[in-house]
């Protein structure tokens, strides 16, 4: 499909997505839901930048609003109201993300003294890290595109309150460790286990913000270490395309963060990449991309997807920078065979596309996420620039 009829669809999907979920026209109840959330604005940001129509712009400003106004606030059916920060009104208005941000899931969170229910538990609120650091990501871009500090600042609030709650050391060992999933007011963990690209992703993130305002506003040095120490432990091998996908984006984000703020993170963007490439290999040889849709999860691949649409700015990032990339010789070649795989993009994008695919209750059931994460693969930019 070619760009401009790419900028016409996305055009399409974001509008109807803001309808959906009482953005525009503005509802009396709107639908957040922080992961969705964090990808729209980074469409919004793209679509502003494609077609210079500032409305764009303000969709994506109005949505940060209405995403601090809800998700940063305790739930309607909570007897508990206000910030889930406690900061009173105007505090919480300065400070929206210093108590961190909710999922939006439809059910209340899992109480301290409730059993746990692992089936249940993906229908309850409470906080994820990895939601939290894509919207500190969004947060950094709409940074970059209004040339307002403010959002970066919220972004490194958000860091820095969210890290204290879900970094932890064990008794056992004394190795730090982070939670999966934490409760609304982040006093207790709800799922202790540790998502494997959470401290990578962290990382990244961390250093992405302290680049857009000043070092006296954005120490972040503290919980940089922090991430350092628990990513030596892990391996970021995955079979999920999800997880491949967010591989991908990392690498292309890792690749910017040592050409714009030079950062010495040759050897992590080479371990990513091994990584990726792993993952990209096993996911080609699989059937997965032969099954029915409603077999099928279209955010997953289309993560992916959007992770391969960042190999081609990655290789330009290498060739256009090659003083900074000559250490590691084998840095290119590596990022050369993974862009043999960029069709399986297409291939993703294709069959979505399908009206017949998209009235499966895989894409119905996940309406949101799939939509917006399919307009980002149409117009990737917006979100995997930083």
């Amino acid at each position: 499909m070619e760009q401009k009829e790419n900028i016409v669809l996305v055009q399409e999907i974001m509008q109807d997505f803001a309808n959906i979920t009482g953005l525009e026209p503005v509802s009396d109840h709107p639908q957040r839901y922080l992961w969705t959330d964090a990808f729209a604005v980074c469409n919004y940001i793209e679509l502003f930048r494609q077609t210079k129509d500032q409305n764009y712009l303000n969709l994506a400003m109005r949505l940060v609003n209405q995403v601090h106004h809800i998700l940063g606030r305790h739930r309607d059916d909570d007897p508990r109201t206000g910030w889930i920060s406690s900061l009173n009104e105007e505090e919480g208005e300065s400070h929206p993300t210093k108590g961190g941000l909710r999922i939006g899931k439809k059910l209340n969170e899992r109480k301290l003294d409730e059993p746990y229910n692992e089936q249940l538990e993906w229908d309850q609120d409470g906080q994820y890290y990895h939601y939290l650091t894509k919207w500190m990501h969004a947060l950094h871009c709409l940074s970059k595109v209004t040339q307002n500090s403010v959002y970066s600042k919220w972004g490194i609030e958000l860091a820095q309150a969210t890290h204290e709650s879900f970094v932890y050391s064990p008794s056992f060992d004394g190795c730090k460790r982070m939670y999966w999933k934490m409760s609304i007011d982040l006093s207790y963990p709800l799922v202790p286990s540790m998502g494997q690209h959470d401290p990578l992703d962290g990382f990244i993130t961390y250093n992405e913000l302290i680049g857009n305002v000043p070092l006296k506003e954005s120490d972040l040095s503290y919980e940089i270490t922090d991430m350092v120490n628990i990513c030596r432990s892990m391996s970021w091998n995955t079979d999920d395309p999800l997880g491949i996908g967010g591989l991908l984006s990392d690498a292309s984000r890792t690749a910017q963060l040592i050409v714009k703020y030079e950062r010495d993170y040759l050897n992590l963007l080479s371990t990513i990449l091994d990584s990726a490439l792993l993952g990209v290999e096993f996911f080609e040889e699989g059937e997965l991309l032969n099954y029915p849709a409603d077999y099928r999860l279209a955010f997953r691949e289309l993560g992916l997807s959007i992770g391969l649409k960042g190999v081609e700015t990655l290789l330009y990032w290498i060739k256009d920078n090659s003083e900074l990339f000559s250490v590691d010789k084998s840095l290119k070649s590596r990022v050369e065979v993974i862009t043999r795989y960029a069709p399986l993009s297409e291939i993703v994008e294709h069959f979505w596309m399908g009206s017949e695919n998209r009235k499966s209750h895989t894409w119905t059931d996940h309406l949101e996420i799939n939509m917006v994460m399919f307009a980002t693969s149409l117009a990737p930019n917006g979100f995997l620039s930083i």
